[in-house]
């Protein structure tokens, strides 16, 4: 279930967004307050954060500016601000889209499974970004070059990051169950994966976990279950 972080300090309108979307399937958390929301947005993982312009304590753009900073989640602007120097401003600074009211809630949700849909596409931990859809991988903009088995064990690990992933489990995702080896092959490729990433741009992406597997995590803090 996807997670919606609502910024919006009209109550009527944040009421029926939330609802509209829950109704919808999505999970919602909804705050009025500019600071406040700057600081969810940067503490916990939304999928995707509708952002009004006008709020107190401190904008909407502003709150972008300083998210994108650190963080790629998809953001779309939903204010009554609908002068071109301000829709060029917030897509300039990082929003993904910028929809102006009054707004129709048909509308808005095809946006939101939009951005969503692109950003299943798209991992990014750090300044690490794996593209699916282009096969590309890169480290703050460097090209890293991958087996095709490197990436999809990557991507494997990316897309369930802070799971504790069995060797059992990757060689039957990435390799598939009719494959004639053993829990070894993971191993290898694990070191390859971290001679070209964690060895080559000095970071530590992947961690073993003995007795069970191997772990990308995206926060520090917080246990990884296993799988």
């Amino acid at each position: 279930m996807s997670h919606i972080l609502i910024v919006e300090d009209e109550s009527k309108i944040s009421r029926f967004v939330s609802l509209e979307l829950q109704h919808e399937g999505y999970d919602t958390t909804v705050i009025a307050d500019g600071r406040e929301a700057l600081d969810a947005a940067l503490e916990h993982e939304y999928d995707l954060i509708i952002l009004d312009v006008m709020l107190p304590s401190l904008n909407g753009i502003e709150i972008l500016r300083r998210l994108r900073q650190s963080k790629d989640t998809p953001v779309i602007i939903l204010t009554a601000r609908d002068q071109v120097v301000d829709k060029v401003t917030g897509l300039d600074i990082g929003a993904d889209d910028y929809m102006t009211k009054p707004f129709a809630i048909e509308e808005l949700l095809a946006r939101i499974r939009v951005s969503l849909k692109k950003m299943k596409m798209v991992h990014t931990i750090g300044k690490l970004t794996v593209d699916i859809d282009s096969h590309i991988a890169t480290y703050d903009g460097d090209p890293i070059e991958l087996t095709k088995k490197e990436f999809e064990l990557l991507v494997y690990l990316i897309e369930n990051r802070n799971v504790v992933i069995s060797r059992e489990k990757a060689l039957d995702v990435v390799w598939g169950y009719d494959f004639v080896g053993n829990t070894n092959v993971v191993d290898v490729y694990i070191r390859y994966l971290r001679s070209k990433i964690d060895d080559a741009f000095g970071i530590k992406l992947i961690e073993t976990v003995r007795g069970f597997g191997y772990v990308i995590r995206h926060k520090k803090t917080g246990q990884a279950r296993p799988l």
